[in-house]
């Protein structure tokens, strides 16, 4: 299915999930998402897919069981059962990952950030956002837990192996290049290597047909990712914030980490923004609602002051679809592709 790009005026950004482009106090509405410093065209764009459930893979092969793995803390779980499923991470790619592989109906509960509809009626077990609880995931009675070290606490993932639920770890680090290898291990823990195979080719697939789309061209665009909730949290991402591996698939170049900011994230500073010079603004949709839309963020120190600034460039996506890093990624891409390239008057 083909993505959906909304164009929209400052105004009416705050009630769409999208990645921003930043644009001024009192900004006009919006027109495209090319050009640079203050003279190109500009405008605010909304990435949206146009189904968020994740497309379950064509095999119907039954679970084989038990099977072992190797969990990512290094333990062996052997997994004998896989009809009541927990998955819980920061960014909902297990329950996703879960769903595309035709085992949905297997989920009893899920972390808050697995926000498709074919999951809205599955138990959240991740209330404030990334703590656990126990109990009422034991509640659940499952049969095997997937999750990792971005959602805790460690103990409460310790107590429920201690109650003797296989508990699988897998690798927390959200990449393009670890899309497929997360793909495959979720599906092997869950007895159905043959559908881990399928929807990693799928998915790299898409991915390659999505990267295709960049432009050639001797002067890409800049792009920095910024993390914001209200004015307590406004981060720039740097190298491994997963959004400069996106930014890279668009032809791009993260402006964080060419500023020279080497950890994942750093704190805005307008020093720091304006060294950055991004020509857009990449953000989630909830970051941006946070400090009260488009207006909100032209007061960020350095953003006035930035090329996205001055055109008001804005693309904004969902916040537990841009960095999901699951089966999706190739329409994610494909949507941000359509929300930076292509002009917003159409």
């Amino acid at each position: 299915m083909r993505p959906v790009v909304r164009t929209c005026t400052p105004r009416s950004v705050l009630a769409v999930l999208a990645v921003v482009l930043v644009a001024a106090v009192g900004a006009s509405a919006c027109t495209s998402a090319n050009g640079d410093g203050g003279t190109g065209p500009h405008g605010a764009h909304t990435a949206v897919l146009d189904d968020l459930d994740p497309q379950p893979v064509a095999s119907t092969a039954a679970p084989v069981l038990p099977t072992t793995v190797r969990s990512f803390d290094g333990v062996d779980v052997t997994i004998d059962d896989v009809s009541r499923i927990v998955t819980a991470d920061r960014y909902g790619t297990l329950t996703e990952t879960v769903f595309a592989l035709g085992l949905g109906d297997n989920v009893v509960g899920r972390d808050i950030a697995a926000e498709f509809p074919a999951a809205a009626d599955v138990p959240v077990v991740t209330p404030g956002g990334q703590s656990l609880s126990a109990e009422a995931i034991l509640d659940l009675a499952p049969t095997v837990i997937l999750t990792d070290t971005s959602i805790g606490p460690k103990g409460v993932q310790d107590q429920l192996r201690a109650a003797g639920v296989p508990v699988v770890y897998f690798d927390p680090t959200r990449t393009l290049a670890g899309v497929s290898p997360q793909i495959i291990a979720v599906a092997n823990a869950l007895g159905v290597p043959e559908r881990g195979a399928e929807l990693a080719a799928r998915t790299d697939d898409e991915i390659a047909a999505a990267r295709s789309r960049a432009p050639d061209g001797e002067n890409p665009l800049k792009i920095a990712f910024l993390y914001l909730r209200g004015t307590a949290i406004t981060m720039i991402g740097g190298r491994g914030s997963g959004a400069d591996s996106l930014i890279e698939a668009l032809g791009a170049v993260d402006a964080g980490t060419a500023s020279g900011i080497t950890q994942q994230f750093a704190p805005i500073t307008s020093e720091a923004l304006i060294a950055a010079a991004p020509d857009v603004i990449l953000m989630m949709t909830g970051g941006l609602e946070s400090i009260g839309g488009i207006g909100g963020l032209a007061k960020i120190p350095g953003v006035a002051q930035t090329p996205a600034g001055k055109n008001q460039r804005v693309v904004d996506m969902q916040d537990g679809v841009l960095l999901s890093f699951g089966p999706n990624t190739g329409r994610v891409l494909d949507a941000l592709a359509d929300a930076v390239y292509q002009p917003a008057d159409r």
